[in-house]
């Protein structure tokens, strides 16, 4: 594998309840190159989530590294990690809540332009409507409020606004847990597209085994805050050494196995009508 862009080591995360310290995650590292996705999986409420939201530093480590362009993002006050927050870009799970029903599509997008000095209103809008039309959207579009879009449409504004930025990694945070299976093709084919033009970097969270056998080429296995497994995905899902690990599959097969989200397999996308 080429030289990592993003590398985490001992990461520890750790939140206060009813005066009690709980780590959500524990202990975690890996490297993450360029142009590659390394997946994270795991029932709900074993740190998923949490370690997404600490790599762009919506939560702040309790202890370890994370170096991105030969800086630690842990140890960066909110000044500090600023210029480098375009660089490392998020695509929630949620396309119906995660953006702001009172803008248009392109104000949407346009928004991550204005913060990075896209001073003119106009180029703005040109530069958003060029990326709407880039995942998928047409210009008609750009002038109508979220609320007016379907999930699926929703979450290609999500990966453009993300996309705005120009960002070298882009973290999915169960990004396409929301929608139907068919959507979720067309999202994972965009996905799969924008890594082969950009070289951008993959977190991809997600509980389903089928989506990260399609978008990841490194998986990890999250139990309990710890990565409790990692290697290659084709590997990791085929010939599984820990018991949780295996766990998951059977789960994946029998949804009554497992408590909590349930992993699920990718089904064709002839099985339009299914939920996910």
């Amino acid at each position: 594998m080429s030289d990592p862009i993003l590398s985490v080591r001992d990461l520890a995360v750790e939140f206060t309840t009813h005066g009690h310290r709980n780590r959500v995650v524990d202990g975690v590292g890996f490297d993450l190159a360029a142009g590659r996705t390394l997946a994270v999986v795991g029932e709900s409420g074993c740190g998923k989530s949490t370690l997404a939201r600490t790599l762009v530093r919506l939560e702040t480590p309790a202890a370890g590294s994370i170096r991105y362009a030969g800086r630690d993002l842990a140890t960066l006050t909110d000044k500090e990690l600023r210029p480098l927050r375009g660089d490392i870009q998020m695509i929630f799970q949620d396309p119906y809540g995660s953006l702001d029903p009172h803008l248009t599509a392109a104000g949407v997008v346009a928004e991550p332009l204005r913060l990075r000095g896209v001073t003119d209103r106009r180029e703005r809008r040109r530069r958003a409507v060029e990326l709407l039309e880039r995942v998928g959207l047409k210009p008609e579009h750009a002038d109508r409020r979220p609320p007016e879009f379907s999930g699926g449409q929703r979450q290609r504004i999500g990966i453009a606004r993300a996309l705005a930025s120009r960002p070298k990694i882009l973290i999915c945070d169960e990004a396409t847990s929301a929608l139907d299976v068919s959507v979720q093709a067309q999202v994972l084919d965009l996905l799969r597209e924008l890594q082969e033009q950009e070289g951008i970097a993959y977190l991809f969270i997600s509980h389903n085994l089928g989506v990260v056998r399609e978008i990841s080429q490194e998986v990890a296995v999250m139990s309990q805050g710890r990565f409790v497994e990692h290697g290659p995905t084709e590997e990791v899902l085929s010939r599984p050494r820990h018991d949780y690990t295996r766990r998951l599959r059977r789960a994946a097969l029998d949804p009554a196995l497992i408590t909590g989200r349930k992993p699920r397999l990718f089904a064709p996308a002839a099985n339009a009508g299914a939920a996910t």
